[in-house]
């Protein structure tokens, strides 16, 4: 039977390892848009980023309405559902710094100065979702 996540434990499992989260955002018709991500947690909010020309990058822009679910596809089957919204900044020095944490948490410490460097550039968006509601139950299984 499912159980809640506390705090701790959901902040836990969505930094754990590599997970991607899939981060819906809302399309100019109001119909929703789903994309993978890569992510890190700062305090209450979820911090990436995405080209400004990208879909994500003009919906965000647009309306900062935002979902972001991390789960695991086996059993118990754990998951994790973060809504919030997005703040977006264009300040280079602040996106190189986030970006280069991303990279380091899904390409490893050695390659986060390329991947800030990669991802640290003017037509890139740091987007920063101040979470507002969670959903976090694990052993959805069991």
């Amino acid at each position: 039977m499912a159980q809640k996540m506390t705090d701790e434990e959901w902040r836990a499992f969505v930094s754990q390892g590599t997970r991607t989260g899939k981060l819906s955002t809302v399309r100019a018709d109001g119909s929703p848009h789903v994309t993978p991500i890569w992510f890190v947690l700062d305090g209450n909010e979820v911090v990436f980023n995405t080209g400004k020309s990208s879909v994500k990058g003009r919906n965000l822009v647009r309306d900062g309405r935002v979902a972001l679910c991390v789960d695991v596809d086996r059993p118990p089957y754990d998951f994790v559902v973060l809504q919030g919204i997005a703040r977006i900044s264009e300040d280079l020095e602040e996106l190189r710094h986030w970006a280069g944490r991303i990279g380091a948490r899904y390409m490893g410490e050695e390659r986060a100065e390329e991947f800030g460097a990669r991802n640290g550039v003017p037509g890139e968006l740091l987007v920063r979702v101040t979470i507002e509601k969670v959903l976090a139950e694990k052993s959805v299984a069991d």
